[in-house]
């Protein structure tokens, strides 16, 4: 926040104090939000009418959900950890908006800088150690609850997270790579030029790689087995209630935008539009900031809603099924991605990109060929 912090002529530490309250604030209505497009989008996906009865078109029914959850009583089991009880919660939901101090949301233009908080050279780094200190209050919330289906949620979702932050941190390691720098702002900017030098172009296999493993980070299906009803009643938070479940419900979203947001960064091209910018845009600080922060959230909001289309689309895994497909798939894939993406710092990088585009064109045909030969063996009986 240059621009803000000159205009303002405030002290650094409380620019960011007031960055955080800015972003505290900002990130509670867009969760709900997400709640109510998600309801809307998956009954629309599934020939159902989705929320109709509190508010026009059902537009009031999330504030209701919100009103219930503060209403309803908020209670400990008898035999509980309390004090571990109590905290989970918040070590849960703490980190979903830390993550944000460094992600950028848009630009004023110019020499203003970008719209930020803190532009930390390990910018990468600080989301990728803070986005894993969730699994802490997965792990507290199971421990704590004196609950056997909660303790089993528990050891699942740190199964879960070891599993697949190995693959999602070697999905970043290419993108160091090309950019020569962890700063959001820096990858952002080695991004420009137009949407040919966005890295999900040079690195397809990184950024699949990395909705996967982001899916599974905010354990959404199909990788919601830490929560899984049919198994776990409701998994690691099943004794929570009230305003403690509602953190839950609360950080799960919000991750979900902080996941889509750090692809949208590190993939996307950040606030960069796909071609240039109007030059009535590029002359005005405030229409440049409003033109690059609508270009971020439109990015942000359609991987949201892709996982969402995956979440009404795809079945549970079954917890090996999980397991094998990060350790035995997405890992080896990954790092030989990686080593594919040190050639291609040496050869050029459209040479390197078309041969990793071939090789996921090979594969699926490959695939699909395998798949059509099993189904020829099946006998009918």
């Amino acid at each position: 926040m240059n621009l803000l912090q000159s205009l303002l002529n405030l002290p650094e530490p409380l620019m960011g104090a007031i960055g955080a309250l800015l972003i505290t604030l900002g990130m509670l209505p867009v969760a709900a939000m997400l709640v109510l497009w998600e309801r809307i989008f998956l009954g629309k996906l599934t020939q159902r009418p989705g929320p109709n009865r509190v508010g026009p078109r059902g537009l009031l029914q999330t504030i209701a959900d919100a009103l219930k959850l503060l209403t309803k009583e908020d209670f400990t089991p008898k035999d509980a950890d309390r004090i571990l009880f109590f905290l989970a919660p918040l070590i849960f939901i703490v980190p979903s908006f830390l993550v944000f101090a460094v992600v950028p949301f848009g630009h004023f233009g110019g020499t203003h800088g970008p719209v930020l908080i803190a532009d930390l050279r390990t910018g990468i780094f600080f989301m990728v150690a803070v986005f894993s200190l969730h699994t802490v209050g997965i792990l507290m919330a199971g421990w704590a609850s004196n609950n056997k289906y909660s303790l089993l949620g528990g050891i699942r979702g740190v199964a879960q997270a070891i599993s697949y932050e190995l693959p999602l941190i070697f999905s970043f390691l290419g993108i160091l790579i090309l950019s020569g720098s962890m700063s959001t702002v820096d990858i952002i900017k080695a991004q420009g030029g137009g949407l040919h030098n966005w890295f999900f172009l040079a690195q397809p296999v990184a950024f699949l790689v990395y909705l996967a493993c982001s899916v599974a980070e905010v354990n959404r299906v199909p990788f919601d087995i830490p929560e899984a009803e049919s198994e776990l009643v409701s998994g690691f938070n099943t004794e929570y209630s009230g305003m403690r479940f509602a953190m839950f419900f609360l950080a799960e979203y919000v991750s979900l935008f902080a996941t889509a947001a750090i692809a949208t960064i590190v993939f996307l091209g950040g606030w960069l539009a796909p071609f240039p910018e109007p030059a009535v845009i590029t002359g005005s600080t405030l229409g440049y900031f409003f033109w690059s922060a609508g270009w971020f959230l439109l990015k942000v909001f359609t991987l949201v809603t892709l996982a969402m289309w995956v979440r009404g689309t795809l079945p549970r895994l079954r917890a090996d099924q999980l397991m094998d497909f990060a350790w035995k798939f997405l890992v080896p894939v990954v790092l030989v991605n990686l080593f594919v993406t040190g050639l291609l710092a040496l050869w050029g990088r459209w040479a390197v990109a078309g041969g990793l585009w071939l090789a996921l064109l090979l594969w699926a045909l490959y695939g699909q060929s395998r798949a059509a030969k099993a189904e020829r063996r099946q006998v009918v009986y």
